[in-house]
């Protein structure tokens, strides 16, 4: 009965060992040809800087967002969006106006402020980030018929 907690202590000290050891290695991709940093001091996750419209890649795809969108603060009660993209305010502030489909309920009756099932706007609008890409992109869209 006492042989056991010892092997039990020398299998601990053992894969301490190579736990250790492991850190010191390079991760690699799912794909296993792109080699990624362990304490890579930059900041993977820089927005990109405030530029014109992206263009769509696609039809009926939720335009993205061509500005940073930190500290932007959606709340029940909040949403900093609507500062400058609201019918109110869009064309003073040069911002693209939310479209009209925003302002419709399930049952397609029209509201005065943003319908609820289309509030939180990083649901579908995301920001854009200079960040390399993990694996090449090959998309191309489909023509127009």
């Amino acid at each position: 009965m006492r042989f056991i907690p010892a092997l039990a202590l020398a299998a601990a000290v053992l894969l301490s060992g190579v736990g250790s050891a492991c850190a010191q290695e390079k991760l690699l991709s799912e794909r296993g040809d792109v080699a990624i940093e362990q304490e890579s001091k930059v900041d993977m996750f820089r927005p990109e800087k405030d530029k014109d419209t992206i263009p769509r890649n696609f039809q009926k795809q939720p335009p993205l967002i061509p500005h940073s969108v930190k500290g932007y603060n959606i709340t029940q009660n909040f949403n900093k969006c609507m500062d400058c993209h609201s019918k109110a305010r869009a064309e003073e502030t040069g911002a693209t106006k939310v479209a009209k489909s925003h302002y419709l309920d399930r049952e397609d009756k029209k509201h005065e402020n943003i319908s609820p099932r289309r509030y939180f706007c990083m649901q579908c609008h995301v920001p854009q980030y200079d960040a390399k890409p993990l694996v090449e992109n090959t998309y191309k869209p489909a023509t127009k018929n």
